[in-house]
């Protein structure tokens, strides 16, 4: 018998994804069509262009990158482990993520090379916290893998294996998040300009600080 997927599974993969969609679609729709939540494009970019001689462009994409794996490297010295589980210190990860967030807003208008960078640290730091649940890859800042399953799973299915329900719902909460992000991302910023920002920032927040609260008030460590 299939067990319920837990809700709060569910939920921060949607949320986080959210999150990560909408500051991916501001950074790709503002400044210079960087992405910042996921990395084989711009690794790509980084070589082309130091192929072409543009040292000093590859050289931001370098520190993009560098940027990113800052903010996992310091979500691994946060939670201090690599498996999905209620009880670790996602909540201070979580808030966090939303301090960069804000400083980036705040910076960007007058440094906004330095607001994208802490954009990657954010991405970095969000996407280091989860790693695997119930057979899925949980990464929220990107979907190439999650296609990549997406497609196993259909192909698995035609073949007459049964679908993993607890996997797929996953995936499909991860999926929606990050388009639905992205959807208000694209329709606020005309109105709203860098304020936008605080949506993921108020996300990311909220969700740590409910979960902080949350593993204090039940004792839970892990």
């Amino acid at each position: 018998m299939i067990q319920k997927l837990p809700a709060w599974i569910g939920l921060g993969s949607f949320t986080m994804a959210f999150s990560a969609g909408a500051i991916n679609v501001f950074t790709m729709n503002t400044m210079m069509g960087q992405a910042v939540t996921h990395h084989s494009g711009n690794t790509s970019a980084m070589i082309i262009a130091v192929s072409h001689g543009e040292l000093s462009y590859a050289l931001f994409i370098l520190t993009v990158i560098a940027a990113f794996l800052a903010g996992s490297i310091l979500s691994g010295f946060i939670i201090k482990d690599y498996h999905l589980k209620l009880g670790r210190r996602y909540g201070v990860s979580l808030m966090l993520e939303s301090v960069i967030i804000l400083t980036a807003w705040y910076v960007l208008e007058n440094q906004p090379k330095f607001g994208l960078l802490l954009l990657a640290v954010a991405g970095g730091l969000q996407n280091a916290m989860a790693t695997t649940y119930s057979g899925a890859v949980i990464r929220t800042t990107h979907l190439t893998g999650l296609y990549t399953d997406l497609g196993v799973i259909i192909g698995n299915r035609l073949a007459g294996i049964e679908i993993p329900k607890k996997k797929l719902k996953i995936l499909l909460d991860i999926l929606s998040g990050f388009i639905l992000g992205g959807l208000v991302n694209v329709l606020l910023y005309p109105k709203t300009g860098n304020k936008v920002l605080a949506i993921p920032a108020a996300i990311s927040g909220g969700l740590g600080l409910i979960y902080y609260i949350y593993r204090r008030l039940n004792k839970l460590n892990a």
